[in-house]
């Protein structure tokens, strides 16, 4: 099937929605299942991939968006999809993604946020705040105020808070706005619809309801088309596991959280590392009353090593002996626990479906309503690019995908539909 005869990604706006993140380009059939038999209400995304996963996997983005348009074409998918160009950080960026029809722009500006700006005692506070002030007009117009949001919970936006966000995101929401209206520059020149997100969840520290507020209102003030916004919610939200911490107070967060955007919006909630996290699906579908979005990525790229599990157990160990030597190195951009010592080597397991457990977990054997929460994942999740650019183990990996395609879209439509079950238990 041409280029010229495949169907074009649309704007979701306000839907739910639900990305499908591939890093091995065939995932889409299996994606395409799970949502038949599990979407109803809920709009895909199929092609989805941020710049720093092509890079990782010698991907381009027209082939991120041909394999999955040709995929979704030939698994019978006759409704709508998003396409997500991931964590953008560039007018660069922008460009090689707008050129071949994504639809939803995910802004990353997270080079440009003060990491350390909660740590900072007063006089710090002030110092710093003395040096961005050029760059940061709004802080008088909230300060000294307070919200009260519709479920009685007040945001007060005193000096501290105010000038804590301003030195902490001030610049970056200023790189957030330039690029959005760079994004709205091009798409209105070539005719085209656009959607954007902005990430503000690559930070250590939860982000303050004063700071979602100030964030969410300036964005807004200043046109951005923002369809959704990825907060850093409380908690641990790590690649391939289900969410670490207190499901109590995540739910009272995120009914706060979901009041900032329905008020100054309505917007979506947005769920970065958003695989796995099961155990709260039903919490951010309540509070959002279906105003959320949820981006996955990775975990397709286990399903895909369950499938080599399965068909040929030699080559998993390999691949298991491999990630573990890249292990240390790879996971520095990633936000995980696991450490090398907490799962034993693969020379340590004689049997095969012990290996494939302790590295990939089994649905048969998880809690319903729970996600996977073994170590060995994170493992396997983090090396992905070391893997797929092999020139080995990428190509044996492709191999076994394109020999075993009905297995493949057998454990996607199984891992999938559990994921999406769960956000429907809120709807």
């Amino acid at each position: 099937m041409s280029e010229q005869s495949l169907p074009k990604a649309v704007c979701l706006g306000l839907d739910p929605s639900f990305g499908f993140g591939d890093r091995t380009g065939v995932a889409t059939p299996g994606h395409v299942a799970s949502m038949k038999r599990a979407g109803s209400g809920i709009q895909p995304i199929f092609p989805q991939q941020s710049i720093r996963e092509m890079a990782r996997t010698s991907r381009t983005p027209i082939g991120v968006m041909t394999d999955a348009l040709q995929g979704m074409v030939h698994s019978g998918w006759t409704g709508i999809t998003g396409a997500d160009a991931d964590h953008l950080k560039t007018k660069e960026d922008v460009d090689v993604t707008a050129e071949v029809g994504f639809t939803f722009f995910t802004i990353d500006p997270s080079d440009y946020v003060d990491a350390e700006a909660d740590d900072y005692d007063e006089a710090t506070l002030r110092e710093k705040y003395a040096e961005v002030a050029e760059d940061v007009n709004w802080v008088a117009d909230y300060q000294g105020k307070t919200v009260t949001l519709a479920n009685g919970t007040t945001i007060d936006l005193n000096e501290e808070a105010c000038l804590r966000a301003a030195v902490k995101y001030g610049r970056s929401l200023n790189h957030a706005l330039d690029l959005a209206a760079y994004i709205a520059q091009i798409q209105q020149a070539a005719g085209r619809d656009y959607e954007i997100e902005l990430s503000v969840d690559e930070t250590e520290q939860p982000t303050t309801l004063a700071e979602h507020y100030i964030i969410a209102d300036q964005c807004l003030k200043n046109e951005m088309k923002l369809v959704s916004l990825a907060p850093r919610f409380i908690g641990e939200f790590e690649k391939g596991v289900d969410f670490i911490g207190d499901l109590e107070a995540l739910e009272v967060s995120l009914n706060d959280h979901a009041e900032i955007a329905r008020l100054l919006g309505p917007y979506k909630l947005s769920l970065h590392s958003g695989s796995d996290k099961l155990s709260m699906y039903g919490l951010l579908s309540k509070a959002t009353k279906g105003l959320w979005h949820v981006k996955t990525a990775g975990t397709s790229y286990l399903e895909a090593l369950r499938v080599v599990a399965r068909h040929e157990k030699s080559l998993f160990r390999e691949i298991v002996e491999f990630s573990r030597e890249r292990y240390n190195t790879d996971k520095a951009t990633y936000h995980v626990h696991a450490t090398l010592e907490m799962v034993a080597a693969p020379a340590e397991i004689d049997c095969d479906t012990e290996l494939e457990r302790q590295y990939l977990e089994l649905w048969d054997e998880v809690p319903q309503g729970k996600g996977f929460t073994l170590p060995g994942r994170q493992i396997l999740h983090c090396t992905f690019g070391s893997v797929l650019t092999n020139e080995k183990l990428g190509p044996l990996v492709a191999d076994i995908l394109r020999q075993h395609p009905d297995t493949y879209t057998e454990v996607l439509d199984d891992h999938f539909t559990r994921h999406l079950e769960a956000l429907q238990s809120g709807m």
